[in-house]
């Protein structure tokens, strides 16, 4: 059992992909601060908040616009899963970061345009462990839940699940991104 107390926004296609185990890989260009010993989540533990908003097919692989719907629930979030940060890589080249695109779920237009967000060329690949929740927590949506907010508190939950991607495949995972961001 995890005790979690944030959720995370992402796309909902790109929750349902995590939850499938067809991605461990996460891009990021917020919600990360920089520490002594590095740069890291500010939270390393968290539930996967689908949504809607933004949510862009442009941006999204094509081989994952099978996951594009509608909102099922509008005013109801449901959470399938949990996701815990194994390894963050702040990327500070392009052709590094573009060499991510088959490990995660973003265009490589949609890479190179959130690397090169605010005129800060960089972004964070962060390799998560997901599990996918027994029972998915639902919240009514409320109007903290609103906006472009990445982080989402939440009032403290004990959540359980099974591995979306097996040990030894997420482990495969991690080298492959230091290999590529040259981590």
């Amino acid at each position: 059992m995890t005790h979690v107390d944030y959720a995370l926004k992402e796309w909902d296609a790109q929750v349902r992909a995590l939850a499938r185990g067809e991605t461990a890989v996460l891009l990021r260009k917020g919600g990360i601060m920089e520490t002594h010993d590095g740069f890291e989540v500010e939270h390393r533990a968290f539930l996967l908040y689908p949504t809607f908003l933004h949510q862009n097919p442009q941006e999204l692989r094509p081989d994952l616009h099978g996951d594009l719907r509608a909102d099922p629930s509008p005013g109801r979030i449901v959470m399938p899963a949990l996701a815990e940060v194994v390894d963050v890589h702040r990327v500070t080249d392009l052709e590094r970061a573009l060499a991510l695109t088959d490990m995660q779920c973003l265009t490589p237009g949609a890479v190179e345009r959130r690397f090169r967000y605010r005129d800060r060329p960089w972004l964070h690949a962060l390799v998560v462990r997901v599990t996918v929740l027994d029972e998915p927590v639902k919240l009514d949506e409320t109007p903290e839940m609103l906006g472009c907010v990445s982080w989402v508190p939440l009032q403290g939950r004990d959540v359980e699940g099974r591995a979306a991607l097996a040990e030894d495949r997420l482990a495969a995972v991690r080298e492959e991104v230091r290999a590529r961001v040259g981590a």
